[in-house]
């Protein structure tokens, strides 16, 4: 087991807590990745708790509220173990289809009504929207969340996929305790034109992806309703020439008796100190070995190494679909 005691907690932002290095990602938990085990999902969570992982990060789109229904139950009388982070305003079908963003002022209040009573709190801690509202001023989106803060609602304000003229301008409202962004080996864009404004600003990065939902670790798609599935990066053609990427970072990693899902949380790890990786672990058997990148330690021959040998500019097909990617703010 890792000694959390000796584990370096990192700051979220110049005005948010202090953490453990990791934020537990429930995404997978509530079908996205296919199919899931409730009893499992909420050992998970459990564990991760006793472990010292203290952000607990979710939406209440995912799995339409029932991710959110199932921390609820996981969080009963371990409320003051964890530090929930919740993204809001995507819009879902009964289907399950999706219906753009909404992050108008009242639609904010009515959606943290609805977390607040899944999840069964009186405040959650870190509230960000989960896109930018292209008919939203980001303005406006923030002052309501800082009215928020100031009722006692909520603790800080984050941030999802926005690019930095967005960061500043919402910065300049209320102050931002973290961005939450896609970040690995093979998805960098960010370090370009966003961290260096982060770093600036002294707003955080709590990293998701960075498995790249599974490409570096060997994960494939196999259920029906896997998301990836439909991803450019695991299908046709791109899937094979991903696997090279892949079995590059496998040999690293065999050089050091680990496994390559550590070695890419690792180089994450190390590749800034207000960095928290979002683990999707949806087992504790994946926490566990997830856990286990914290023990690696990499100096600046192994980084670029691992970079020379995993070029992101290599990485067949995007992360999202081309619709998608279209409505990204962080990729503008």
């Amino acid at each position: 087991m890792t000694n959390t005691s000796a584990i370096a907690s990192r700051q979220l932002g110049n005005t948010g807590p202090s953490v453990f290095p990791f934020a537990l990602g429930c995404m997978g938990m509530s079908g996205m990745y296919g199919p899931s085990d409730e009893a499992e999902s909420i050992a998970t969570i459990h564990e991760a708790l006793e472990r010292g992982v203290r952000v607990i990060d979710t939406g209440d789109f995912y799995g339409m509220g029932h991710n959110e229904l199932l921390i609820g139950k996981a969080l009963k009388g371990r409320r003051d173990q964890a530090l929930l982070s919740v993204k809001f305003g995507a819009l879902r079908a009964p289907g399950g289809g999706w219906g753009g963003v909404d992050t108008r002022p009242v639609a904010i209040k009515n959606f943290l009504a609805y977390s607040l009573t899944r999840l069964g709190v009186d405040r959650i801690d870190i509230y960000r929207p989960a896109r930018l509202d292209p008919a939203v001023p980001i303005e406006d989106t923030v002052g309501a969340l800082a009215e928020l803060v100031k009722a006692g609602y909520i603790g800080a304000i984050g941030l999802s996929e926005v690019g930095a003229d967005t960061v500043r301008r919402a910065s300049a409202v209320h102050p931002i305790v973290d961005l939450q962004i896609e970040y690995s080996l093979v998805s960098r864009a960010p370090e370009k034109n966003i961290f260096p404004v982060l770093d600036e600003l002294g707003v955080a990065v709590t990293a998701y992806g960075v498995l790249s939902r599974g490409l570096l670790s060997g994960s494939k798609p196999t259920a029906s309703n896997d998301f990836r599935a439909h991803l450019p990066r695991f299908s046709g053609n791109n899937a094979a020439r991903n696997a090279e990427l892949r079995a590059a970072l496998e040999r690293l990693a065999a050089e050091r008796n680990v496994t390559a899902s550590q070695l890419a949380i690792a180089w994450v790890l190390h590749r800034g100190a207000n960095i928290v990786p979002v683990i999707g672990a949806r087992t504790r058997q994946q926490l566990t070995e997830s856990l286990g990148a914290l023990d690696l330690r990499l100096g600046a021959d192994d980084l670029a190494r691992i970079e020379a040998s995993v070029p992101a500019e290599r990485v067949a097909g995007a992360r999202y679909q081309d619709a998608q990617m279209a409505h990204l703010d962080s990729e503008r």
